[in-house]
């Protein structure tokens, strides 16, 4: 059943928040939808709409691409669309001017059971720290970040071999379905939200900062699954990375064996045809995968092809 008398603002950008859009533009009126400004991207720097807006433009919903989420003009035209509410999902941190605008506030969707995993990369830290369970959140938007009251939440389980990747676009339909049932909730007036702080107890809070480039690097002096966590952490963006032949190379799929390596850290070891293996504090990892710079990614079979790796 369609429930156009509520009016809803979406803002997002990636692919992740598109299915949420979807199921809110079938159920209820997405009077609008913002996102980042288009950017030059790929060998030809030619202009990229976000996902969102791919999407919006699809669908004949109207879309505003603000630089500054401050400025008087972009303000000035919420105020006009006047929403019932608005929507955030992958998008940026918004200001109080934006969030407080619409009568029944502003909610988020969380990629972590919150409050565990605050920040902008809950998925690939849930992964690296070899966490097997998280969730999706939805929750009231207030000043700091990811500290609003709890709307909704569900549990996901996360498999002991699952790569972000996979866990992501798990996450990505989970949560789509339930932002949809959150904002039915908020309609009916069903649904209560819950102060993160009942939630928090003796919990030792794990954060999810921004990874940077610099952040990638594998230290193979650590143990095999710590290391095989951080790499399908990291799979497929932005990718673990380690050197060969004084080389950089990003690492995609991998597999571990928990042995005595009777090796140095990092030591290689290879065939030169069908493995290549590094060894860590108790084991060894093979690369299954790899993405020499510059180069599509490959498998180790074909990478070895025709290499003489020392």
């Amino acid at each position: 059943m369609m429930h156009r008398d509520l009016k809803i603002v979406f803002m997002g950008t990636p692919a992740f928040a598109v299915p949420s859009l979807d199921l809110l533009n079938k159920d209820f009126k997405v009077v609008a939808v913002v996102t980042a400004p288009d950017k030059p991207a790929g060998r030809g720097m030619k202009m990229h709409q976000s996902d969102v807006k791919k999407y919006a433009t699809d669908h004949n919903i109207p879309v505003l691409q603000p630089t500054k989420l401050k400025s008087p003009e972009f303000l000035e035209q919420l105020k006009k669309i006047n929403p019932d509410i608005q929507v955030v999902v992958a998008f940026r941190m918004l200001p109080e001017t934006v969030w407080s605008l619409p009568r029944l506030g502003t909610i988020n969707l969380h990629a972590s059971l919150l409050p565990q995993y605050r920040g902008a990369a809950p998925i690939h830290w849930a992964v690296i720290n070899g966490e097997k369970e998280t969730g999706v959140t939805t929750f009231k938007l207030k000043h700091e970040i990811d500290t609003g009251n709890i709307l909704m939440q569900e549990k996901v389980t996360i498999g002991d071999d699952e790569t972000t990747g996979e866990l992501h676009d798990k996450l990505m339909t989970i949560g789509a379905g339930l932002l949809l049932k959150t904002v039915h909730g908020i309609y009916e007036g069903t649904i209560k939200d819950s102060p993160q702080s009942t939630l928090t107890g003796t919990l030792k809070l794990k954060p999810a900062p921004k990874i940077h480039t610099e952040d990638c690097k594998v230290n193979w002096d650590q143990p095999t699954r710590q290391v095989f966590n951080f790499i399908r952490g990291l799979n497929p963006f932005p990718g673990a990375y380690t050197f060969l032949n004084d080389a950089r190379i990003k690492i995609g799929s991998v597999s571990k064996q928990i042995e005595d390596p009777k090796s140095t850290p990092g030591q290689l070891k290879t065939d030169g045809k069908s493995f290549l293996k590094f060894a860590t504090a108790d084991g060894f990892i093979s690369v299954l995968t790899l993405k020499p710079e510059g180069k599509r990614e490959m498998s180790i079979e074909d990478f070895l092809r025709g290499r003489r790796i020392l």
